[in-house]
């Protein structure tokens, strides 16, 4: 008997040991944490772009006449919007201060323009083709701009950075974008991509016309294009995301004799290498993309020095 009683004790032992496993593990058959009070493992950073900013032509608070009509609604949040119906050749002057943008005008489309010298005063001319290489004044307007976001001309879709959310460009862009552990890795796979993908279309540049305003789609679904093309397409990409993205039109080489497009981006961050300029904080970044994907650095690049900004879009 005492054999026996020995045995049912030890059978009791194991139930019981067993019972408090089952407890320890929730009762559900989860294994037990070791510390309840450790936290759970911070997920991997990923880039979080803002959301798109966008741009259009409000017809009710245009003004104009029966040819051309200027919204400057939206004067504030860094654009304002034309369109124009006239049978003539139309270009858009836009002066603030010593400063003057000249812009050839699609007819019967809408199209954005930006006010990218800041805060002030701006004296719009819409001029009208009469004869050769004449024009007369067919509209002008004046606009006190206040920016609500410094930065806001250059997130937004202009007559040279044509996009909206059913942009091939804009779709991968945030494919990138999702990639991306941060903005200056998003900018990196941009940069990246832009590179591998489009080659220097060297009969187009041969056979460039005045007045020459890129299609970003076309240039993304053909995979050739201008410095002008490679600008504009990583000008939509990255503002589509929420990086602010110039334009430049300006003079490089040696010699300062070659007009060339390239970009300025601008991030908070730092560490990323764009062209031989190294990203400094809080500041704007070179970022030439036809050179890069053309193996021309070293003879045009330099140390940044070559470069000779004159117009910002």
């Amino acid at each position: 008997m005492k054999n026996s009683g020995n045995k049912t004790i030890r059978i009791l032992c194991i139930f019981f040991a067993f019972l408090l496993l089952l407890s320890s593990c929730g009762g559900g058959g989860e294994p037990a944490t070791a510390d309840a009070s450790s936290e759970p493992a911070a997920p991997e950073e990923s880039y979080d772009p803002p959301k798109m900013r966008t741009a259009s032509f409000h017809e009710d608070t245009a003004e104009g006449n029966s040819e051309v009509q200027v919204d400057l609604s939206r004067k504030n949040k860094g654009f304002f919007s034309l369109y124009c119906t006239s049978d003539k050749k139309i270009k858009l002057q836009v002066f603030k201060d010593d400063e003057t943008y000249t812009y050839d005008v699609v007819k019967n489309k809408e199209q954005i323009f930006p006010f990218q010298l800041g805060n002030g005063s701006y004296t719009i001319k819409v001029m009208k083709n009469i004869q050769d290489t004449k024009y007369s004044e067919l509209y002008v307007t004046y606009a006190d701009v206040t920016l609500e976001d410094e930065f806001d001309p250059y997130l937004r879709p202009s007559q040279y950075a044509n996009y909206n959310a059913e942009s091939k460009c804009v779709a991968k862009a945030a494919e990138l974008a999702a990639e991306a552990t941060d903005s200056n890795d998003f900018i990196t796979n941009v940069y990246k991509y832009v590179t591998s993908s489009v080659t220097y279309d060297r009969e187009k540049a041969a056979n460039i016309q005045p007045g020459y305003i890129p299609d970003p789609d076309e240039i993304f679904d053909s995979g050739k294009g201008i410095c002008f093309d490679y600008a504009s397409l990583a000008a939509c990409m990255l503002r589509s995301q929420g990086i602010p993205t110039q334009i430049i039109f300006g003079y490089v080489g040696d010699s300062g004799d070659l007009y060339h497009a390239w970009n300025m981006y601008y991030t908070e961050e730092s560490g990323w290498v764009a062209v031989e300029f190294e990203v400094k904080e809080d500041e704007w970044n070179r970022l030439d993309l036809t050179f890069s994907a053309n193996g021309t650095d070293s003879e045009y690049i330099g140390d940044g020095t070559n470069y000779l900004d004159v117009f910002h879009y």
